[in-house]
C-alpha cells in the first residue's frame, strides 16, 4: 500500500511539474507577485496530495513568529518537503538555487520563472558576490528570501557545517532571520521514493536580529537555534546530530 501510494503521489507530482512549468513561462510576463500566487498553487496542491495519498500532514509551531516585514528564512534541509511547505507558511519569497537545476526540462523551466537567485557554488567567493549582490535586490523589492544554509539534503540526524554567505547578506541588509527547523527527511527521505505516513514537526523560531552585528555572530545563533531544536522534535531514537564533511566552503 505504501509503495503503490508513493507511486501515485509521484505520477501527480510529475504531473503537476509538467503543467505548472509550462504555465509559469506562459505566465511569466505578469507582475512576479500575481505570478508567485499562480505558481504557489503547484506547493499547496503537491501538500495537499501527499496528505491525502501518502497520509504526511504536519504541525507547526511558532506561527507566532513570522516577521511582519520582509525577513530572510533560514531553513534545515532534508528533504523536498520544506521547499514546497514553506511556500505555504511564509510570503512571497525567492530560494537561493543551484545554477544547475535551472537546466533541467520542465522544473528548471518552472523553478526560472519564480526569479530564483541562482548561483554557481563552484565558484568559491564569486558565489557568495552573486548571492550578498542578486539577494540583496531581492530582499530590496520586499520579497522574502529563503536560504538553506547547509547549501544541501541533509539525512535525519546529521548536520552540515552552515555556510557563511546568507548571514553575510543578513549582516549586510540589517534584514532579521526567520529560523525552521523540521524532521520532513524522516517522512519523506533525500532520494527516497517511499513516503512514511506521519507528521512532520515544524518550528518557527523567534526572530534574530543582524543590525549591527557580525556575519559569524548571526550564524552560530542561527544554527545553535536550528540543531537544538531538531534534537527536541526528532522522532530517531538516538540523534547524533554529527557533522558531516564538506569540502565546499560556497553561500
Amino acid at each position: 500500500m505504501q509503495y503503490l501510494a508513493s507511486l501515485l503521489f509521484s505520477l501527480c507530482m510529475i504531473t503537476l511539474t509538467i503543467i505548472f512549468s509550462l504555465i509559469g513561462v506562459i505566465l511569466f510576463p505578469i507582475p512576479p507577485k500575481a505570478h508567485y500566487q499562480v505558481m504557489r498553487q503547484y506547493a499547496l496542491l503537491n501538500i495537499k496530495i501527499l496528505k491525502h495519498l501518502c497520509h504526511i500532514n504536519y504541525q507547526l509551531e511558532g506561527q507566532e513568529n513570522i516577521p511582519a516585514s520582509t525577513a530572510i528564512i533560514f531553513s534545515k534541509h532534508q528533504s523536498t518537503w520544506e521547499t514546497m511547505a514553506l511556500q505555504v507558511f511564509f510570503p512571497a519569497h525567492s530560494f537561493i538555487v543551484k545554477r544547475e537545476l535551472l537546466w533541467l526540462p520542465f522544473f528548471g523551466w518552472g523553478l526560472a520563472s519564480m526569479r530564483p537567485v541562482a548561483i554557481n557554488r563552484g565558484s568559491g567567493r564569486k558565489a557568495i558576490a552573486q548571492l550578498l549582490t542578486k539577494g540583496g535586490k531581492i530582499l530590496k523589492s520586499g520579497r522574502w528570501l529563503v536560504i538553506f544554509p547547509e547549501g544541501t539534503r541533509v539525512a535525519p540526524g546529521q548536520h552540515k557545517r552552515y555556510k557563511i554567505g546568507g548571514a553575510l547578506l543578513a549582516a549586510q541588509t540589517g534584514i532579521p532571520i526567520a529560523p525552521v527547523a523540521h524532521n520532513a527527511g524522516e517522512f519523506w527521505p533525500k532520494g527516497g521514493f517511499l513516503k512514511r505516513p506521519g507528521t512532520v514537526k515544524v518550528v518557527i523560531g523567534p526572530p534574530i536580529s543582524t543590525k549591527g552585528r557580525e556575519a559569524e555572530e548571526i550564524l552560530s545563533e542561527a544554527e545553535s537555534w536550528i540543531e537544538t531544536t531538531m534534537g527536541r522534535i526528532s522522532n530517531l531514537d538516538s540523534p547524533t546530530h554529527a557533522v558531516e564533511p564538506d569540502s565546499d566552503s560556497s553561500q
